[in-house]
């Protein structure tokens, strides 16, 4: 989903672990400049002038940052923390139990069709 961005494929800039990357650790990435892989796929948005002004005070900072490159990686910690914070909806049916042997019920929720249909637009930019 902007395999355009490496959401698809790790990236430098992201966090392998599973952890969602900070805006903290973004503006440190973005200071040593490594840079993500990325797709031939575009868009083109239309900023809201306050954003507008917000990216290019970001770009006379760090100079040698790319402007795509920083709405890419904005772009990608925002969607980071918007998957975090799908709340989890218990279902009925249990896939596991906890460490103390707690049931884990199956999330009914947004997050699994949500990744259900990443993984399909993923395999499509591949």
């Amino acid at each position: 989903m902007w395999a355009v961005r490496s959401y698809f494929a790790i990236v430098a800039t992201r966090k392998t672990d599973g952890e969602i990357m900070s805006y903290k650790q973004l503006l440190d990435a973005w200071a040593a400049e490594q840079k993500p892989l990325t797709t031939s796929e575009t868009y083109a948005v239309h900023l809201p002038l306050d954003d507008a002004a917000r990216l290019n005070a970001l770009l006379e900072m760090f100079p040698g940052a790319e402007r795509e490159r920083i709405i890419t990686d904005l772009l990608g910690v925002a969607f980071d923390q918007l998957e975090a914070a799908i709340p989890y909806v218990p279902g009925n049916k249990v896939i596991q139990e906890d460490d103390h042997g707690d049931p884990i019920y199956e999330d009914t929720g947004l997050t699994p069709r949500f990744l259900e249909l990443v993984k399909k637009h993923r395999a499509t930019r591949s």
